[in-house]
């Protein structure tokens, strides 16, 4: 990975900022712009949304698909560049391994779309309503062409979520999630990407540590 690096105030070196983040952030600023002001405390939580709120206005669903798209690429990048045995190494949340972390990421992404689309399309199932589930790995054995095939599914549900969310961008959705609250259907659509850059976050590191143990 090539990158300038540059300098703080106290004259030390910063990290080199990952490829993938210098991407994104021209490919998908707003999904960036969330993911930074975003950690679980209250004032996070608060920035979060006044972010999503600021983004995801009426008539932004084609501009936030783009985003969700080059989110997609970098997920299916990071996801091609693993070795196969590092699928099973720590993945960085609780005690699932990388398969089981790629997976949840891919079937949140899934699923938080969809649910948010049934609502913006009138089609909210009132006596059985989706419930947002957070923390659920997915299978310990997966491979990465499993795992690809799981993304793609995620990516194919994001466009059809997208469809049917335009124009109701500013709809209240009744979908809660535990931690986040209810938000605007449009406001989803974005938040999807927020938890795909955690991830990625997670994914990127555990391959460049693996690189560097490779090559000392």
């Amino acid at each position: 990975m090539t990158s300038t690096t540059a300098s703080d105030t106290s004259g030390a070196p910063s990290p080199a900022r990952p490829s993938w983040l210098t991407r994104l952030e021209t490919d998908a600023p707003d999904v960036v712009a969330c993911w930074r002001v975003f950690d679980w405390s209250l004032a996070g939580l608060k920035g979060l949304r006044r972010e999503l709120r600021t983004r995801a206005p009426g008539g932004t669903v084609p501009q936030i698909l783009a985003q969700q798209e080059a989110v997609g690429e970098e997920l299916e990048r990071v996801l091609r560049s693993l070795p196969e045995p590092l699928l099973r190494a720590p993945g960085g949340e609780e005690d699932w391994n990388v398969a089981q972390a790629f997976a949840h990421t891919s079937a949140a992404r899934r699923f938080l779309a969809t649910w948010a689309s049934l609502d913006a399309a009138g089609e909210w199932p009132e006596d059985q309503p989706p419930v947002v589930t957070p923390s659920v790995p997915g299978p310990a054995d997966a491979s990465v062409d499993q795992l690809l095939i799981l993304l793609e599914k995620s990516r194919r549900a994001i466009r059809v979520a997208a469809e049917r969310i335009e124009g109701h961008e500013l709809d209240r959705c009744r979908m809660q999630h535990p931690l986040i609250g209810h938000l605007r259907c449009g406001e989803w659509l974005l938040f999807i990407g927020i938890h795909d850059l955690m991830h990625l976050e997670q994914l990127d590191r555990l391959r460049e540590t693996d690189a560097a143990i490779a090559d000392a």
